[in-house]
């Protein structure tokens, strides 16, 4: 059985994001950041069994409800694991010493407000 898809609500998550920030300022002058990582759509194991799942329950071919989802995201596209691991190897790098308190998108487009 597929895990479901959990998300965060708006509230927990900006209680989370202004957790994170607050805590990123005090840390800062010690030279630690903190950042936060979103990711939207990637493709993993999980999203193939969890849209399998979906073309069952719905009755559409499989092609069909990749088709669906991957509309759904601006890019046109599911991330590649890859291209979440760039994100999170840019944030651990000095060139990014001086990035704290941020919330990374990494959604193709997916997430419609601004953080």
């Amino acid at each position: 059985m597929p895990i479901p898809e959990l998300g965060l609500s708006n509230g927990a998550r900006s209680a989370l994001t202004g957790f994170v920030a607050g805590l990123a300022r005090q840390l800062a002058p010690h030279n630690v950041t903190i950042n936060n990582l979103l990711p939207g759509r990637i493709l993993t194991d999980r999203t193939r069994v969890n849209v399998e799942f979906v073309a069952k329950q719905q009755g559409r071919p499989l092609e069909e409800a990749w088709r669906v989802r991957e509309a759904e995201i601006p890019a046109q596209r599911f991330g590649t694991v890859a291209e979440f691991g760039d994100a999170c190897a840019f944030l651990c790098a000095a060139q990014a010493g001086y990035v704290t308190g941020q919330n990374l998108l990494v959604d193709g487009g997916l997430y419609p407000g601004t953080y």
